[in-house]
């Protein structure tokens, strides 16, 4: 058992741990998100990605270019 200001930092650090992050994923996730598919609207991370989306999503189209 502790005592005094042990018990009181210990205490501290405890509720420092166990408390929530701040933020969410959603809006992490919202600012990772930059790509747009213009066709069917899917937010990407990248033109690499959305590349691929085009390929499996839309084979007949042709992707954007890099603008």
């Amino acid at each position: 058992m502790t005592r005094g200001k042990q018990k009181i930092d210990a205490q501290r650090k405890n509720a420092e741990r166990n408390q929530k992050p701040k933020g969410s994923q959603l809006e992490a996730r919202a600012v990772g998100l930059k790509v747009v598919c213009p066709i069917c609207k899917v937010q990407l991370a990248n033109h690499n990605q959305l590349i691929d989306h085009y390929g499996s999503k839309h084979p007949k189209e042709k992707p954007p270019s890099n603008s």
